[in-house]
């Protein structure tokens, strides 16, 4: 299944912190984010919220964001050591960043720095602790050798412009992972993550995803990659339950030629090259399905065997007539509108 998310709850540039009901937030499952755009907003609570950081766990934290015609001050870290977990993105300078050295309790850390200061900030030991890292390098060319010692990471999210992508195939742990804007950079590594269940490419460049063997990988997305036109591997995801497919314009076909028993959930948007979806006998767990702008015919498309389990079908061309009587002719054979 899907990757749920907690809801976020974001205090922004506040000048006092109403602290019986951050706790509330977070006793209701909720993250909680105490958040700066500006130096001028920092103030003397900073204090007071590293107290928090120090009594909280890491579903409370701090973000860093805009700092606009300013470099961000890495030393402001140092009014916050007990951070549990902090955001510094939607920056486009940072100087200092060395300071993340001293955050010795971090458990999530969320980078996105245009102008990336240290290639190397991966090798900052503090940053070996961490579960949950998200860091996105635009300009600079990021340095990810350094993963071999991240021996406890479960959730990354990784993306830009980086070196040494399979040193991710030494994160023995990951569970979640995410590769944005990596063009063209072989996946091999991905074979070696044998407890790795969320798997995201978004953006970027790449023709296929045939370097992936037999996994299992239990949720699997695939967004607005340039150039990908060649899904016919996906057979190789035996134990997936859920599926998303987006604007994938040069992808003609998906072919299920054998049985995938685990899969659940199907959603492929925008993918106006499209025209055939066979197969779908072979899914016999398939409970919801959604096709949304593709070339796929619907009349040919519903004569095909259709699983037993499945009972929400979403069919739009975003032609208004024809999705109306699509709509109709669902309705009329017992099918329910999709949800996922």
């Amino acid at each position: 299944m899907r990757k749920k998310w907690k809801r976020r709850i974001l205090i922004n540039n506040p000048a006092a912190l109403d602290r019986v009901q951050i706790k509330q937030d977070l006793r209701d499952g909720n993250q909680v984010i105490v958040q700066f755009s500006h130096p001028d907003f920092y103030g003397s609570i900073l204090e007071e919220v590293d107290e928090l950081c120090a009594r909280l766990d890491e579903n409370f934290g701090v973000r860093f964001y805009g700092h606009y015609s300013l470099s961000f001050d890495g030393r402001t870290l140092l009014r916050i050591p007990h951070a549990k977990m902090l955001h510094l993105n939607s920056l486009a300078q940072a100087h200092n960043t060395d300071t993340l050295a001293r955050l010795e309790h971090l458990h999530s850390l969320n980078l996105g720095i245009y102008e990336l200061e240290n290639s190397d900030i991966l090798g900052i030991d503090s940053l070996r602790s961490l579960r949950d890292l998200v860091i996105i390098s635009d300009k600079k060319m990021l340095n990810l050798q350094y993963f071999k010692a991240f021996s406890h990471l479960e959730h990354l999210h990784v993306g830009g412009k980086v070196k040494n992508l399979e040193a991710i195939g030494d994160l023995e742990d990951l569970n979640y992972l995410a590769l944005h804007s990596i063009s063209k950079l072989p996946l091999h590594f991905i074979n070696r993550l044998k407890r790795l269940k969320h798997l995201r490419i978004l953006l970027g460049g790449r023709e296929h995803i045939q370097e992936i063997e037999e996994n299992e990988i239990d949720d699997l997305e695939l967004c607005r990659i340039r150039g990908f036109h060649d899904l016919s591997n996906i057979t190789k995801f035996r134990a997936l339950t859920s599926l998303t497919v987006e604007d994938q314009a040069r992808l003609q076909e998906i072919s299920f030629d054998r049985e995938m028993e685990a899969l659940k959930e199907i959603t492929i948007s925008n993918c106006k090259g499209l025209a055939c979806l066979s197969g779908m006998e072979r899914l016999p767990s398939l409970r919801q399905l959604r096709i949304l702008k593709t070339a796929i015919d619907f009349d040919p498309f519903m004569r095909q065997k259709l699983p037993s389990a499945l009972s929400e079908l979403e069919f739009i061309t975003a032609k208004s007539e024809l999705d109306q009587e699509i709509q109709a002719s669902l309705l009329q054979l017992g099918f329910q509108k999709g949800s996922i």
